[in-house]
């Protein structure tokens, strides 16, 4: 990685998007990464042997697949791989046939080779074409019984198939009776796991755990929901990555203490579970919010398991042997993206405040100190605004975070200021590095990242703070920090600009509907008319206002008053919007509604659309233009 101060936005894009979904298994790391064709988003999975990065990659699966997993909307891991003996059985979800493929491989035990494992057949096609949504939480059974989860036509279902047959129809096992995830089993596969949510819940707000017990032909036998008196029995609790470490041990976290804490339990018998640890902590959270599926915070077996925690500003990762807690180790690590364990090896990809998307290979079976971050080599990127926790008072006089980046140059009597409102509204930020930011810290402006009411990581009452106030409560805390500021006096009054995605244009319009602080707003794929968003949103959100605004019967006018696009008129200041057209989250026509009463009301203001984009831009030529055009805009409207 070079250390530069340009903090090109490319070169990020460029990292981003390569060595995803890293999984570890044996002595070897696949992931998944595009390639150079002439077909838009064709990829594949590659391997490499661990801890020897310069090796070449093993491209697995040819150059005829969009390995992607789509599942409830936002997706999460595309495929998984099993190992039995010598033997590597891969399975990935490919959007261009729209099914499931596998291939067997073999480790290779010659040395100085770049086919570090070699195929064992042919590849098979296991499914027809299904309209529907895989997941790939996979679990594999006797070699030859995979069973996983599907959406299909608005209904999760869990269903097996035989992996030695070909275009074969899904085994259906069960059909839910709404939404169910992280399905997971024990080493023998006799036992599987899942969590279940209906509506009106996100699986954040509450969810149920469940256990099945599966006979020798692949048929699901009891089925047991998991309920204890102390945890939830009397009061809404969300289950977080159940996973097996042994054949009858089940670990995942839970947060009926007000933080995501773990919790062990024993399946010895599915109809009397009970609990065999808690590990009670406050103010740290063994979990996030479930918008994808599969988040890993916990890896490896009852004699060596692993889990990776949120602690203030940076994450800890954690060593049990025999359920027995070993050690604690500080990282330098703000948020992880890939979390991997076999044996004693460990594989995750991380970012800090000054470096992102490194990739750490650590062999625990070497002596490793309490502060192991020290003993990796990790290449600071230089020249970049570190940020800094700053707590104030937001909504209610409640304490509120958020980061501040002061200005890597000093270009102005007094900085202008650039307020971030994340996408949530249960993300967060982390303060992991960013090239945005930094580039306008090196431009002579001041950022800062408000992490409102109902952002995550900092326990669930702080989460519950946006219920039935989102609108508000976001705004307000925005509005808030940069008072703070001002009475500071760190920043230019007359240059005010606030930036919002998705949940976050909500955040930043009803800044400029509701109070006149701010100078101008810049928005992608912007929330604008929430009566549009609870009718028309997809199966994952539909319901998620009801926690967020109310139930839309009894709260119609609340919908219609904080929905930025009945407050248009309003605004006299000068708006830039950015909206992809094949956005299945918030329609750009809601944006185009808009258009004309904002470019007519505000001087330099102006709606950008781009045809190929969706909720969230991909394409790296459609993001430099959202840098240029943003540039452009601030030069005009803060008159620089």
């Amino acid at each position: 990685m070079k250390n530069h101060i340009t903090h090109k936005s490319e070169d990020f894009n460029k990292l981003k998007n390569s060595h995803k979904e890293l999984l570890l298994v044996k002595n070897l790391i696949f992931w998944i990464e595009p390639l150079n064709t002439k077909k838009e988003g064709i990829n594949a999975i590659f391997v490499r042997p661990f801890n020897k990065k310069k090796s070449r990659p093993q491209n697995l699966t040819g150059e005829k697949f969009y390995i992607k997993n789509s599942f409830h909307g936002y997706g999460g891991m595309s495929y998984k791989c099993f190992e039995y003996g010598e033997n590597i059985y891969i399975f990935w979800i490919d959007q261009l046939s729209k099914s499931l493929w596998s291939q067997v491989f073999q480790i290779n035990i010659l040395e100085h080779t770049d086919n570090y494992i070699l195929p064992k057949g042919n590849i098979n096609k296991l499914t027809n074409s299904i309209e529907g949504n895989f997941d790939g939480c996979f679990c594999l059974k006797n070699k030859s019984t995979l069973i996983g989860l599907i959406e299909i036509n608005k209904n999760d279902y869990l269903y097996s198939l035989n992996i030695k047959e070909i275009n074969q129809d899904l085994k259906i096992l069960k059909k839910f009776n709404n939404f169910a995830g992280d399905l997971s089993s024990n080493t023998s596969v006799n036992l599987l796991s899942w969590i279940e949510w209906d509506t009106p819940y996100m699986p954040w707000e509450k969810n149920d755990l469940f256990f099945a017990e599966i006979d020798v032909c692949g048929q699901l036998k009891k089925i047991k929901k998991f309920t204890h008196k102390n945890i939830n029995k009397n009061k809404n609790v969300s289950f977080f990555q159940p996973y097996w470490i042994s054949e009858k041990i089940l670990v995942c976290s839970e947060d009926s203490s007000g933080w995501w804490n773990l919790i062990f339990l024993d399946v010895s018998e599915i109809e009397s579970i009970f609990v065999m640890k808690r590990v009670k902590r406050n103010f740290i959270e063994y979990g996030a919010p479930q918008w994808v599926s599969g988040i890993k915070y916990f890896a490896g077996t009852i004699k060596n398991f692993f889990c990776l925690a949120k602690k203030e500003n940076s994450l800890i990762l954690e060593q049990y042997k025999d359920l027995v807690f070993n050690k604690e180790f500080s990282t330098i690590f703000t948020s992880v993206s890939d979390f991997s364990v076999f044996g004693e090896n460990i594989l995750l990809k991380g970012n800090g405040f000054d470096f992102f998307g490194n990739i750490l290979e650590i062999d625990f079976a070497e002596k490793v100190s309490s502060n192991f971050s020290e003993e990796i080599y990790i290449e600071h990127i230089k020249d970049c605004s570190k940020p800094e926790s700053f707590w104030f008072k937001g909504f209610e006089d409640q304490s509120t975070h958020s980061f501040l980046y002061r200005p890597l140059e000093e270009k102005f009597i007094k900085p202008p200021l650039l307020v971030r409102a994340h996408s949530g509204p249960t993300s967060f930020f982390d303060g992991s590095y960013n090239p945005e930011v930094q580039y306008w810290t090196s431009k002579g402006f001041f950022v800062a990242e408000v992490n409102y009411g109902g952002s995550s990581g900092f326990g669930k009452e702080y989460r519950e703070r946006l219920n039935n106030k989102w609108g508000i409560v976001d705004s307000y805390d925005c509005n808030a920090l940069v008072l703070e500021l001002l009475k500071l006096d760190i920043v230019d009054r007359d240059k005010l600009v606030i930036f919002g995605n998705s949940a976050g244009g909500l955040t930043a319009l009803n800044c400029l509907s509701y109070c006149s602080i701010f100078t101008a707003a810049i928005c992608k794929y912007p929330v604008l008319d929430l009566k549009d968003m609870h009718y028309n949103t997809h199966r994952f959100e539909k319901d998620y206002l009801n926690s967020l605004v109310g139930d839309y019967a009894k709260n119609h006018d609340i919908y219609v008053n904080r929905s930025p696009i009945h407050q248009m008129n309003k605004i006299k200041k000068p708006i830039l919007l950015f909206h992809g057209k094949k956005d299945s989250v918030i329609s750009y026509k809601q944006t185009l509604k808009i258009q004309e009463i904002l470019i007519r009301n505000n001087k330099y203001s102006e709606v950008i659309f781009f045809e190929n984009e969706g909720h969230g831009f991909k394409n790296i030529e459609n993001k430099e233009i959202v840098m240029q055009k943003t540039q452009e805009f601030l030069k005009n409207a803060l008159d620089l």
